[in-house]
């Protein structure tokens, strides 16, 4: 048993030892055990796909908004990764941006920068910068690569799983062992790694849009119109997402540094809706 023990721990260390990759935007070493050279076509394909399920509004005031602001956020990533020596970095991402007929407060970027925005939302983001303070964060989900180390994660997850039940060899304890280890590292480590991304995307997205030329203190009035929304949230220890309240603070705190950052680029002036 010790010595199944000993190679499930050596493959897992070994898996990744050699799949971490340093992101410019965290410089930190992250998980990265399905390259973006599988995972961005998989993801063009489902975004195309969802795309042709979906009723996607063209030409209309708010589509062409949709496109500008994200153009604007994707333009603003090129010039912080350019100046801070990532050139290319961009160069397997494939903007697109796209309106989606659905009353659900929603937007997402799947890897590779494919975004949707529904409807749904624009009461709230209310006009550009409320629209860049999303278009942002979801864009920074993408260029922080987060859906390629969730699931590098998962995959970690469910290794484990399969490698401490082999090395448990116990069939009258494997039932509950499997539902605490399930319990366990939901709760411990894949929760707390989903609102960890959340708040890095924050972080990068109240750069990014700054950059653009957006206030980013329409964030901080973004997320006050979002909790106004009301609605049961759960606990924020079994939550992806960080609770309103420290978000809202977390964005407050970070408005200078995105500023600051900014004025690198010769940005001073903010536009506010």
């Amino acid at each position: 048993m010790m010595k199944s023990k000993n190679v499930i721990i050596t493959v897992i260390t070994t898996l990744v030892f050699l799949s971490c990759a340093t992101n410019p935007f965290t410089g930190k070493q992250t998980m990265a055990l399905v390259p973006n050279s599988q995972l961005f076509p998989t993801a063009f394909q489902q975004y195309d796909q969802f795309l042709s399920e979906n009723k996607v509004i063209k030409g209309t005031a708010d589509a062409e908004m949709v496109k500008r602001v994200g153009q604007k956020i994707a333009v603003a990533a090129e010039r912080w990764l350019n100046a801070n020596g990532h050139v290319g970095y961009l160069n397997d991402y494939k903007w697109e941006y796209n309106l989606v007929d659905d009353k659900a407060v929603n937007a997402w970027c799947m890897p590779g920068g494919k975004i949707v925005v529904y409807t749904g939302i624009l009461p709230i983001t209310k006009g550009e910068a409320g629209l860049a303070a999303v278009l942002g964060h979801e864009v920074s989900h993408a260029l922080a690569n987060h859906g390629q180390q969730r699931m590098s994660a998962s995959m970690l997850q469910q290794i484990g799983a399969v490698g401490l039940n082999v090395a448990l060899q116990d069939n009258k304890n494997l039932g509950l062992f499997n539902q605490a280890y399930g319990i366990g590292s939901q709760v411990g480590v894949m929760l707390p790694f989903s609102r960890s991304h959340e708040t890095e995307a924050d972080t990068i997205g109240l750069t990014l849009m700054a950059i653009a030329g957006y206030n980013p203190e329409e964030a901080v009035e973004l997320w006050k119109r979002m909790s106004a929304q009301g609605g049961q949230a759960p606990p924020e220890l079994l939550s992806t997402h960080p609770s309103n309240e420290s978000r809202i603070a977390n964005l407050k705190a970070l408005v200078p540094k995105a500023k600051e950052e900014a004025r690198k680029f010769g940005v001073t002036s903010f536009k506010q809706n």
